[in-house]
């Protein structure tokens, strides 16, 4: 595909650009390893040096003078965005389409005869649908996936392989489920006797809305009653837990390992990073980011950001740092200290002897 042909699928993204030589882009690929062929982007200062040793065939650019002036002066084709990274996720789209299962069912599914199964649904080797179960159309499930009883799959939702959606859960449309993802499984639910503990059945819901992406081998609980719920367009990573009765909102994006316990509650448009962990019924505000392994065990307010464990704001947490590194200097300083004042009052008590002798 030209350059030329790829900034007009772009569209008004684009705020100035040079075509130069309009090169035929084959692939795409990070700037310090593409070739004369691909594409490549520039979203920030920790690659902005690459312009002058990329060997990429066209780049899209920040709007930064400084950065078109130095791919001009190579001859390098060029885009200016105000999001390279946004239109370089888009380009990838003129390339590349994920594998999908072409509309039909495979010998070997398993449906049972009350479930309903919109068109153009794709069902893979060894899937298994049990009863009262609605798959919306175009819905793609891929091999060994397993559908509980009276779960409800939207249209243009795809579940990767191996993962399993439990009973009475329901999946909005256009979400995607990754491989080993759990679904509505039981939450964490027992009470302490005097004997040992006693299981506390988990009869509610769990609910994704639509647009809902969960990463692989992450389990979502359902709640001993009401709901477990995710909000629309809430991007989830691998290997995330989230407990019983938990509220996601809207726009919410995860990485891996984030653990929440039951209860918890989290606005629209949160962004919670690696292995951040959150205490039974707490709840954190819109726009809220926790920064990687920070741990919330209280509530969180709207906007602001948070890292550390225990979770504290994370200006004062960089304060916090930057005062860790002078500890072992600190120390010294004040065992030095301790001599002196010891050595002082030492001095100060033979003083007060030689003063009261007779």
């Amino acid at each position: 595909m030209k350059f030329s042909q790829i900034v007009a699928a772009l569209g008004d993204q684009v705020t100035a650009s040079s075509l130069g030589t309009d090169p035929d882009i084959q692939s795409l690929a990070a700037i310090q390893e593409a070739d004369e062929t691909a594409l490549s982007y520039v979203e920030g200062p920790k690659f902005a040096d690459y312009v002058a040793t990329t060997q990429a065939g066209a780049l899209v650019l920040p709007t930064d003078e400084r950065l078109q002036a130095k791919a001009t002066a190579r001859n390098l084709p060029w885009v200016s965005v105000k999001n390279p990274r946004l239109i370089f996720a888009r380009a990838i789209a003129l390339f590349y389409r994920p594998f999908q299962l072409p509309p039909g069912i495979h010998p070997t599914a398993v449906i049972d005869p009350s479930a309903e199964i919109g068109e153009d649904v794709a069902i893979g080797a060894h899937v298994v649908v049990q009863a009262g179960v609605k798959v919306g159309d175009r819905a793609c499930l891929h091999p060994n996936v397993v559908i509980y009883p009276g779960v409800s799959i939207g249209a243009g939702t795809v579940l990767h392989a191996n993962c399993v959606i439990h009973e009475r859960s329901q999946i909005g449309a256009n979400c995607v489920i990754h491989s080993g993802a759990a679904i509505g499984s039981e939450g964490f639910g027992f009470v302490p006797t005097a004997t040992g503990w006693e299981k506390m059945h988990q009869s509610g819901v769990t609910i994704l809305e639509d647009g809902v992406e969960i990463g692989c081998n992450s389990a979502v609980d359902r709640p001993a009653v009401g709901e477990t719920r995710i909000g629309r367009n809430t991007k989830i990573d691998n290997m995330v837990h989230i407990a019983h009765g938990c509220k996601v909102g809207e726009a919410v994006a995860m990485a891996a390992q984030v653990g929440m316990a039951g209860g918890v509650t989290i606005g629209n448009r949160v962004i919670l990073a690696g292995q951040v962990g959150i205490a039974n019924q707490a709840h954190v505000g819109d726009g809220a980011i926790a920064s990687a392994k920070a741990g919330i065990h209280h509530n969180v307010a709207a906007g602001t950001t948070v890292s550390g464990m225990p979770a504290i704001p994370h200006k004062l947490y960089l304060r916090c740092s930057a005062l860790l590194k002078r500890l072992p200097d600190m120390s010294k300083s004040i065992k030095q200290l301790q001599k002196q004042i010891g050595s002082d009052e030492a001095d100060s008590e033979l003083s007060n002897k030689l003063s009261n002798k007779p």
